[in-house]
């Protein structure tokens, strides 16, 4: 499901016969969207709107995602296309014809929208060509469409398709290469199937080699059908193409991972076994999903055992890499710190090519600062913005360098320039805020990060945005979503301000962000340009979040932080856990919540809907700071959950705030807890007026026993 903001401001009743609530309804894919569009489209028949065509076109394309072509088809048949959407008129026109079985139809609706199509359309209505082309029995006409279509975005239906024309059109190679393809970049999609009984069906049969069906196997597993990839692998095995020992332990491994997705242990580690007898590759992998599994159980002391034995016996594999590396972090974890320093050591000299070479250094720094050798730590420190000037880790690296001089009794003429550099090479960041509290703590006014705040600045409508408000007039909202990523991802950085402000006020904030984070990055956090910072951290929803914010007396500058995390302002984001929305809510969360609340618990399409999203997390929000009193901890569980926040705060909320947030254990947390405390503070510093900024509170407070818990 899509959404597009721009439905703001652009829809009058009026002028566009459907009313406020039917767009809201499509918008959010309610079942009675088709019912009540169909029941405007009569009323605007019967007394001849001029907005018929365009409300035509609405009911056609909901009546057709219902999978009554038919209806669809007498409906967009029997209405005139909407002036500048004919190109969307014929496109869904010859989808109706394509399922209601007019194939050949079909083929002259989408040709008819290629002709006109803007590129956002374009490729698909292409790509339903060559398909409307090959059901009509054409593969002549079809077999230029799909070479182009499926050339410009490959997927597992257009390259089968091509295979489809290749094959009729006699180019017998070209059709073998394409359903082995499909047969092995798409194992999960049901085309892939189909390319291999065809493939079987050649004269002679194509058949997979050993390599193929354990690339199957793997791509069956990711895609989380575990039990089709042992029947891959069981396939490969009937064939005796498992000779030898290394195809043996290639295979064994494999399986044993296939197994353990299954539930079955036992046979997995029996498969392992066999595994661990194969080449140092395939042993070492092995070996490495033992480890893995023991620190998913949180079996620390086996893990960190199985870790470093993988260093010791394979140096030369990947899986000693990693070993060496987890070796010195559990020590970390576990409070070993001389252990720790050493395995980092250790970890640097021994896998010098290491992708974690500047992760390893930071861990190194940490441990040495636990152990209050502060000046081995700034080496440390040092070296890795050094060696690394574009890592990730080079702000935090900054920042504790400074801290550890002032940990080690250095005086604030010293520190302060230090935290001064801080604040003014990395602004946005966590660590400038960090660095601007130290400041405040030895007496002194931190120099302003950012002269200005954010500014929106008034901007023509570029006319390459004036497509995308016609498909929200029309309740199109998927197609004006693509269109305006299309126009987005083909813009120059000297359009990207104009481009990023006319969609500001359209209301489309995360495609503002979008192109600001691609094209203003310098202008915003180089130069401190105000009107590029208000693409970054605008005021996204203002009425709805600061309604949500009093009602739930929490900051609305928290909500706007964590909607940039979690969103990037975008309300039709949907996570792979289905979170949902501004705030990404998952379903059970928000029923919970609605209980709470008293209210009727959502259907789950209704959490896209940007105020009542906003609602909810504002809720939520307010619960986890009643809680846990700090905006560090309410981060920490709005990622990860007020169980593991409450065990963390109780295991080290001894430490230094500073210290605290870097040993948070959730690597996604530690960095999620990072920017949305740095975005809070920079949000009350650019719309909080003249007030005095609070300071944040350098030490963990005692989280409540009692409290939101979900």
């Amino acid at each position: 499901m899509k959404w597009s903001g721009l439905v703001a401001g652009f829809v009058s009743w009026a002028a566009l016969a459907q009313t406020p609530a039917t767009l809201e309804a499509v918008r959010l894919h309610r079942p009675d969207a088709a019912a009540l569009v169909l029941q405007e489209l009569k009323a605007c028949d019967d007394r001849k709107c001029p907005g018929s065509g365009r409300l035509a076109l609405l009911a056609g394309t909901l009546v057709l995602s219902e999978g009554q072509a038919a209806e669809a088809r007498q409906i967009l048949e029997a209405h005139p296309a909407p002036p500048g959407l004919e190109a969307f008129h014929a496109y869904y026109r010859g989808q109706a014809l394509f399922y209601s079985g007019d194939a050949e139809g079909a083929a002259e609706a989408f040709s008819l929208a290629v002709q006109t199509a803007p590129p956002s359309l374009e490729s698909r209505a292409r790509a339903r060509l060559g398909e409307a082309l090959l059901k009509a029995d054409k593969p002549e006409k079809a077999a230029p469409v799909l070479e182009t279509a499926a050339s410009r975005t490959p997927s597992a239906e257009l390259i089968y398709e091509r295979a489809l024309a290749r094959s009729a059109t006699g180019n017998a190679a070209g059709a073998r290469e394409d359903l082995r393809t499909v047969a092995l970049r798409y194992p999960t999609h049901p085309y892939a199937d189909e390319a291999m009984a065809r493939l079987e069906a050649l004269t002679p049969p194509v058949r997979l080699t050993l390599d193929e069906h354990l690339r199957r196997a793997r791509g069956l597993l990711d895609g989380g059908q575990a039990a089709r990839a042992l029947q891959e692998l069981e396939a490969a095995q009937a064939r005796k193409l498992v000779k030898g020992e290394p195809a043996r332990s290639k295979v064994a491994l494999a399986r044993a991972q296939a197994l353990f997705a299954t539930g079955k242990v036992e046979e997995a580690q029996k498969a392992l076994e066999q595994a661990r007898k194969g080449p140092p590759g395939v042993a070492a992998e092995a070996a490495l999903v033992t480890a893995r599994r023991a620190l998913r159980a949180n079996e620390n002391e086996k893990a960190r055992e199985l870790m470093a034995a993988l260093d010791k016996s394979y140096p030369k594999q990947p899986a000693g890499d990693e070993g060496a590396f987890f070796a010195g972090w559990l020590d970390l974890q576990g409070q070993r710190f001389e252990d720790a320093v050493k395995a980092f050591a250790h970890f640097e000299q021994r896998y010098p090519r290491s992708r974690k070479r500047d992760e390893g250094m930071w861990f190194r720094a940490l441990a040495l600062l636990r152990l209050e050798r502060y000046s081995e730590a700034r080496e440390v420190l040092g070296r890795l913005v050094e060696s690394f000037p574009r890592s990730k880790l080079v702000s935090q690296a900054r920042y504790w360098q400074a801290r550890s001089l002032e940990l080690g009794g250095a005086s604030a003429d010293v520190t302060a320039p230090a935290y001064e550099r801080v604040l003014s090479l990395a602004p946005e960041s966590f660590y400038a805020l960090l660095a601007g509290e130290r400041l405040r703590a030895q007496g002194r006014t931190p120099p302003p990060v950012f002269p200005e705040p954010p500014r929106q600045i008034t901007v023509p409508r570029p006319p390459e945005l004036e497509l995308a408000v016609a498909l929200t007039q029309a309740g199109l909202f998927a197609d004006a979503a693509e269109e305006v990523e299309s126009r987005a991802s083909r813009i120059s950085s000297g359009q990207a301000m104009t481009f990023v402000h006319a969609l500001l006020s359209l209301g489309e904030y995360g495609y503002a962000y979008n192109i600001a984070a691609r094209h203003l990055w310098g202008r915003a956090f180089g130069e401190r340009a105000p009107e590029a910072l208000a693409a970054f951290y605008p005021k996204a929803f203002a009425s709805a979040v600061e309604a949500a914010a009093t009602r739930n007396e929490v900051e609305p500058y928290l909500v706007w932080a964590i909607m940039r995390r979690e969103s990037a302002f975008r309300p039709e984001v949907a996570s792979s856990a289905d979170a949902r929305g501004l705030m990404q809510i998952i379903p059970p969360t928000g029923s919970a919540i609605a209980e709470k609340l008293a209210e009727p618990r959502p259907n789950p399409a209704d959490l896209f809907a940007p105020d009542l999203n906003i609602r909810y997390g504002a809720w939520y929000l307010s619960q986890l700071m009643k809680r846990f009193a700090h905006p560090v901890l309410a981060a920490a569980a709005y990622n990860a959950g007020p169980k593991a926040t409450a065990k963390w705060a109780k295991e080290k909320g001894s430490l230094p705030l500073d210290l605290f947030v870097e040993e948070i254990p959730f690597r996604e947390t530690r960095g999620y807890v990072k920017q949305v405390v740095a975005d809070l503070y920079l949000y009350r510093a650019f719309y909080g007026g003249s007030a005095a900024l609070p300071p944040l509170a350098l030490t963990v407070p005692t989280p409540s026993v009692e409290g939101v818990n979900f």
